[in-house]
């Protein structure tokens, strides 16, 4: 099973690259999907996020502004955060990509925004990488309610620049020309991809954990 990483920088097009992904067949992880399930009302995150940020669960509902506020800008509390929901991502991660390779899925894509940034190109045999041009990112995000330069310019302080993400990838996929060309790119990229063989490095750790299981597995 080869299994591909799908990011790029705020308002670059991504989640447009990942329905279309869908579409095409090809089973898709969401990262930030994962992440606002284990926030929701009963989320599995809730109980820790309100013992490192008291007050900001409400009657089992997370408060996301006010969340928010207190990370925004603070580093430490942006990692208290990151290690209380990433093992949690995870662990989802996990069972979607057994849940895929049970299934007998030649390839699936993982959505996930910060891949760079939390070196999960390491967990991948592939990277898509989906880029515009700045002018079009800048004019996407402002248009986004409650969206200010201030907090766009923040945001991409956190990450790694488009430049870099796009010299890293394995492809890069346009998305400032028209949903029909991302479109074409992206079919172009999977027919690519599906004729190719998965565990590309098998002195990968990760990879090597994640084939353990899926053998035992399938013993039972």
């Amino acid at each position: 099973m080869v299994i591909v990483g799908l990011t790029g920088s705020i308002g670059m097009g991504k989640s447009t690259a990942a329905k279309m992904l869908r579409e095409m067949g090809v089973p898709v992880y969401d990262a930030d999907a994962a992440v606002h399930a284990l926030q929701a009302p009963g989320g599995a995150a809730l109980p820790g996020i309100e013992a490192a940020f008291p007050g900001v669960v409400k009657a089992g509902v997370l408060d996301r502004q006010a969340l928010g506020a207190r990370v925004f800008g603070n580093k430490e509390a942006l990692r208290r955060l990151e290690a209380i929901v990433h093992p949690l991502v995870h662990r989802m991660q996990r069972a979607f990509l057994r849940r895929a390779a049970l299934a007998g899925e030649k390839l699936v894509v993982l959505d996930i925004p910060l891949l760079f940034e939390g070196m999960g190109e390491r967990r991948v045999d592939a990277t898509l990488v989906v880029s515009a041009p700045a002018f079009l990112q800048r004019r996407r995000v402002l248009a986004r309610p409650g969206m200010t330069v201030e907090k766009f310019e923040g945001i991409l302080r956190q990450q790694v620049p488009d430049a870099l993400k796009r010299r890293k990838a394995s492809i890069v996929i346009p998305t400032g020309m028209g949903l029909a060309t991302t479109r074409a790119a992206l079919g172009r990229a999977v027919a690519e991809l599906r004729g190719l063989r998965g565990n590309f490095w098998p002195s990968n750790p990760w990879r090597e954990k994640f084939t353990a299981r899926l053998a035992r597995a399938r013993r039972k």
